[in-house]
């Protein structure tokens, strides 16, 4: 399996929780507040960035803990993996593989992690920020070193802005080397999320339109795609930048736009359950696209009580047929009883964790 051997200590509500013996299907059981999403937020930091809930470090210890969190996996192989904070430094972010110390970045290298939860039924509504922040993640899965060149870009990009937001004239050098690093690292991104979504499209085209209405995805870019096109418009763009005090072209203004195939409408238009469906469609289509060189896990957080029966026999079937390691909460057992008998399943009472 993906994962083995996870230990969540002083994590949320859980002062230390162990998860042995996964299998390819694993269920969290309990009540609401009792700490599955808690296990699922722990999984998403074995990946590069802030995990599911985009929290800051210091939220994510254990009321009352003053000495930091710790999260430990083991991979297949006997690769251990590790994130947490220290005491000492509470907002700075701590990452070991095999006992060594490493970049955040280097987490991508060893496991890809993709997730769908309740908070993101609003994607479609929200503004372009947040379809392209998960966008990035579905790459990031796909391609590890997307998150340098997107480290790199957001560096440049807060530089450039700095400087516009002087009340003297920035230095026309200083602003051409920034920009150079912004269209470098600029093209390097809108070229990996084209990629992806090129990907995505093909898996989605085989997909039946039901039982989960299929999606087609179309790259809007905020800029020139080709780094001299964009060092160009940055330079031309720096008259208008400087009077709204912020860079208007550019990658960071890209948008994925989503329309649903059947209606040919756009999901923002659509109903909150073609919306959820739609969501759902491009998650498996994603998962589908994990291959052999990185092991993959996917959480899913409360999906299966939301499906009617049918869409529920839909989504196991799929997972079935793919190669990520799969995490899934509910209330109770009842929905998952088509795959209980092949999941490791555990119950999730107050923080403490129990094999059923």
């Amino acid at each position: 399996m993906a994962l083995n051997r996870i230990l969540l200590s002083q994590f949320r509500n859980h002062a230390e929780s162990r998860l042995d013996d996964t299998r390819a299907f694993n269920l969290l059981v309990g009540e609401n507040g009792a700490g599955k999403t808690n296990v699922l937020e722990a999984l998403s930091l074995l990946a590069p960035g802030r995990g599911l809930r985009r929290a800051a470090l210091t939220d994510i210890p254990r009321q009352g803990n003053a000495s930091g969190f710790a999260v430990s996996a083991e991979l297949a192989g006997g690769v251990q993996l590790g994130t947490g904070t220290r005491p000492e430094r509470p907002a700075r972010r701590v990452v070991q593989v095999n006992g060594a110390e490493a970049p955040a970045v280097r987490l991508g290298e060893w496991l890809s992690v993709g997730w769908l939860t309740p908070a993101m039924d609003r994607l479609f509504m929200e503004g372009a920020g947040a379809r392209r922040r998960f966008l990035d993640r579905l790459v990031l899965a796909l391609e590890p070193g997307h998150a340098k060149n997107a480290a790199r870009l957001e560096s440049a990009l807060r530089e450039r802005n700095r400087l516009l937001a002087e009340p003297t004239e920035p230095d026309p050098q200083w602003l051409d080397a920034i920009e150079a690093q912004i269209a470098e690292a600029g093209a390097l991104v809108a070229q990996a999320r084209i990629r992806l979504i090129e990907r995505l499209a093909v898996e989605l085209a085989a997909l039946p339109g039901a039982p989960f209405a299929r999606p087609e995805l179309a790259y809007q870019p905020g800029g020139p795609l080709d780094e001299a096109d964009l060092a160009a418009a940055l330079k031309d763009s720096r008259r208008r930048d400087r009077a709204a005090q912020r860079t208007l072209v550019g990658p960071h203004r890209d948008e994925l736009a989503v329309t649903m195939a059947l209606k040919g409408q756009s999901a923002a238009e659509c109903s909150t359950g073609e919306q959820k469906a739609m969501l759902i469609a491009i998650t498996l289509a994603h998962a589908a696209l994990l291959g052999p060189e990185r092991p993959g896990v996917l959480l899913l957080d409360e999906v299966a009580a939301h499906l009617d029966p049918l869409r529920r026999e839909a989504l196991f079937e799929r997972l079935k047929g793919g190669a990520a390691q799969v995490w899934l909460t509910g209330t109770e057992l009842l929905p998952f009883e088509a795959i209980a008998g092949e999941a490791a399943v555990w119950r999730v009472s107050e923080g403490l964790v129990e094999r059923v």
